[in-house]
């Protein structure tokens, strides 16, 4: 069996996105850090490289799009946050 890049990306990705979940459930990780958005995003990312350069489906690569999008407002969120934490610290 032959693995091309876009192979290993989607495997990494899935790992990724699968590791940050078990950290999170673990409570190594909380979902709102950014360690967490990052693996989700990278991971979403990876498995749509797989999906366009290898066999496409369109079901798998909206719900990575949609993932993709929930990692990136996640990270969004918590840089909001976190200037308004700073802002009211005296």
């Amino acid at each position: 069996m032959t693995f091309f890049w876009y192979d290993w990306a989607g495997y990494i990705g899935v790992l990724l996105v699968l590791l940050a979940f078990l950290l999170m459930q673990a409570h190594k990780l909380h979902g709102n850090g950014l360690t967490y958005q990052l693996m989700n995003i990278f991971g979403a990312a990876g498995v749509m490289l797989s999906l366009l350069f290898g066999g496409f489906n369109w079901s798998a690569f909206l719900m990575q799009v949609a993932w993709l999008l929930i990692g990136i407002f996640g990270v969004a969120r918590s840089m909001q946050v976190r200037r308004m934490e700073r802002e009211r610290l005296p």
